[in-house]
């Protein structure tokens, strides 16, 4: 019983080396990698303004071609409008 208690001791110190190994190699990584990271971060900071830039501008033309078509509908509509008001007046009384 004795020897099973002091493996599983042995077992678990053995596992928190192994924790403690990772989180260092992780901590080691991060430290090269820095200057990486901040290199790159301004040519994501641009990449991300031309993103916006591209979607505001398509939303813009899409804006735009959606009033050119419906100022011609609103138009004509109200040329109906204006048409059709007389017969429904005398259909009102009628």
């Amino acid at each position: 019983m004795l020897s099973l208690l002091a493996f599983v001791v042995v077992l678990g110190i053995g596992a928190m080396v192994f924790v403690a190994a990772l989180a260092m190699i992780k901590f080691t990584l991060s430290l090269v990698l820095m200057p990486l990271k901040l290199l790159l971060l301004p040519i994501l900071a641009v990449v991300v303004l031309v993103k916006f830039a591209v979607i505001a501008a398509v939303g813009v033309a899409v804006v735009g071609i959606v009033i050119a078509l419906a100022v011609p509908v609103i138009v004509v509509g109200l040329v109906l409008a204006v048409l059709a008001a007389p017969f429904a007046l005398i259909g009102a009384v009628a």
